[in-house]
């Protein structure tokens, strides 16, 4: 089992949103009720196996032909709160970023290599189906996000150290995962967090990658109910990191650490903390390019 696992884990990490059932119109509302008092639950493991079995079909299935009725499920003081697996979503939002980032010769997959995963006529129905999709529900958003061989800096921006949650095997609530690393927070904590920081980085740093990453999340964590809670999970990163330094990730921290010392003016000590971060992380990404 452990060998399987050990396969099919992607080196990506997710930011999600739990929301609270009251905040689900119906019929979907009576439909997580319902799915919310199973016993046991499907895993992101299980949804990955999921889309490998479709991408391995000749031709293969790049977008699910229908929307995942899964979610992850999770307490909060007491309500019971779920996070939309959205798979179908998910995957049109990847693919068009994929074919984009193709287009502009700033992914990771060689054009022939990408060709022979998800063909050119695959990438272009699947295109125009999420474009027909788009007209008839332009609201839609996922409740999840996520990131290949790294943890944006932005993401941490909604968190404090004291909310990581480090588990070692046997103990985390994936099976197969061998350590769980993840922070979680209280929406209204996560939007105050988010727009204290974005304040700072507005006044002391011009605009750029992170002021515009940072707002992009501002916004789509507006679309969520206010009683709903964050979670920032390394996932698939927990086995591309040695349990020691996972132990001594404290990447919340540095990030709060480095917007503080912006706003005290000290920006020796925001560098600091910054080369600390960007320098754990690095040695993240590089691990991509390993044999």
């Amino acid at each position: 089992m452990a060998q399987q696992a050990a396969v099919i884990v992607p080196y990506t990490a997710y930011l999600r949103v739990y929301e609270p059932l009251a905040a689900f119109p119906e019929p979907e509302r009576s439909h997580w009720v319902r799915y919310a008092k199973r016993e046991h639950f499907p895993t992101a493991q299980d949804e990955l196996r999921r889309a490998l079995s479709d991408l391995l079909a000749v031709p293969p299935v790049a977008v699910p032909v229908a929307e995942s009725a899964d979610a992850f499920v999770a307490e909060v003081d007491g309500v019971t709160c779920v996070c939309p697996w959205r798979t179908r979503l998910r995957g049109w939002q990847a693919l068009s970023a994929l074919s984009q980032a193709a287009g502009e010769q700033e992914v990771a997959l060689p054009a022939p290599v990408l060709d022979a995963a998800v063909p050119p006529v695959v990438r272009r129905e699947a295109a125009a189906d999420y474009e027909r999709w788009l007209t008839r529900n332009p609201d839609a958003r996922p409740w999840i996000r996520t990131a290949l061989w790294h943890v944006p800096v932005r993401w941490f921006v909604l968190f404090s150290d004291e909310e990581k949650e480090f588990a070692k095997p046997g103990t985390g609530e994936e099976s197969g995962q061998q350590f769980v690393l993840r922070y979680r927070t209280p929406m209204v904590q996560a939007r105050r967090r988010l727009a204290r920081g974005l304040k700072v980085l507005r006044e002391e740093l011009e605009e750029g990658p992170l002021v515009d990453g940072l707002v992009d999340v501002g916004r789509w964590l507006e679309e969520f109910h206010p009683r709903s809670l964050v979670e920032l999970d390394y996932g698939g990163l927990a086995h591309a990191i040695p349990e020691d330094r996972l132990a001594d990730d404290h990447s919340a921290a540095d990030v709060a650490e480095g917007i503080a010392a912006l706003r005290e003016g000290d920006g020796e000590r925001a560098g600091v903390a910054y080369e600390r971060l960007t320098d754990r992380w690095r040695a993240v990404r590089e691990l991509q390019f390993a044999n």
